[in-house]
């Protein structure tokens, strides 16, 4: 059992800071509001740290998971930030889904003070940390990513090594880019079955089982039709996503029209107040 960090406890820092520590680690934990630092003690025990470079302090692994590249920087590299606080040949384990360019800055940071890196965003959403099921994938060193790997067991089903630095940001581009791609499809393919008169959760159960099925068609068709998006992962989120991703499209001249376009369709559910609507509801930019 190792000495953990855990720093953001956002809705997914929160339970995989909680697997950690079930999974008898011992865990430190880092949040910008106190409170939630504060809540998670009471819950799982171990303690909070004022600072990220206070909770890294003699912690063989520490994990993040927060906002975006700013929110990175600030926390590993800013006054206070973790690297500070880590010894030599500990590995800093990142689950923010940002881009490739800061996992790399951060990979050249952490070698410079002889510590190892890893981006490592995560799939599967709210549920997917709170039941320990995500998907993680993986870039850095391999020697680190064995090394981590078993503290990110408690957490994650699928765990995958993909390659270099910037590796696992780019893997999370491509996962998003399909997600997003899919959900507009099923929300096109269910309105147009309620519009036909269909019984929908008849045309569902023929279809789920062919070519058409998906995760989201699984998980998310009932809701859709009952245009019910008061969870999962926020719109908000969605659209950082997918900025990441057309960014670094832009950069490496990948083209992405359909992303593009389903960006904007996004964009119109945020301004019918869905911000925090879960990604399903691109159903709703049809009507009732």
């Amino acid at each position: 059992m190792a000495k953990i960090a855990f720093i953001g406890l956002g809705v997914m820092g929160f339970p995989m800071a909680g697997h950690l520590a079930s999974g008898g680690h011992n865990v430190t934990v880092y949040n910008r509001s106190p409170a939630k630092a504060e809540a998670w003690v009471k819950k799982h025990g171990g303690r909070s740290a004022p600072t990220p470079e206070a909770a890294a302090r003699d912690c063989a692994f520490v994990f993040a998971c927060v906002g975006n590249d700013d929110d990175l920087r600030t926390v590993t590299i800013g006054d206070g930030g973790a690297f500070a606080g880590m010894q030599p040949g500990s590995v800093f384990v990142d689950h923010t889904t940002a881009s490739a360019t800061v996992a790399r800055e951060l990979d050249a940071a952490a070698r410079e003070r002889k510590l190892g890196f890893l981006d490592a965003p995560v799939s599967g959403g709210q549920a997917g940390a709170e039941s320990g099921k995500l998907t993680v994938m993986v870039g850095g060193d391999a020697g680190d990513f064995e090394r981590a790997r078993p503290a990110i067991g408690c957490f994650g089903a699928a765990i995958s090594h993909i390659g270099p630095s910037g590796s696992g940001q780019l893997t999370k581009m491509v996962n998003q880019i399909c997600v997003a791609g899919v959900v507009q499809g099923l929300a096109e393919g269910l309105h147009f079955a309620e519009a036909a008169g269909l019984d929908v959760a008849a045309v569902v159960g023929a279809i789920s089982k062919g070519a058409a099925q998906s995760w989201q068609m699984e998980n998310r068709w009932k809701a859709m039709v009952a245009k019910d998006f008061d969870f999962g992962f926020a719109v908000d989120w969605m659209r950082k996503d997918l900025g990441i991703c057309l960014a670094q499209a832009h950069e490496t001249g990948a083209r992405l029209p359909v992303t593009a376009l389903i960006d904007q369709f996004y964009a119109d559910v945020q301004a019918m107040g869905g911000s925090r609507w879960d990604t399903s509801s691109l159903i709703a930019r049809f009507g009732k």
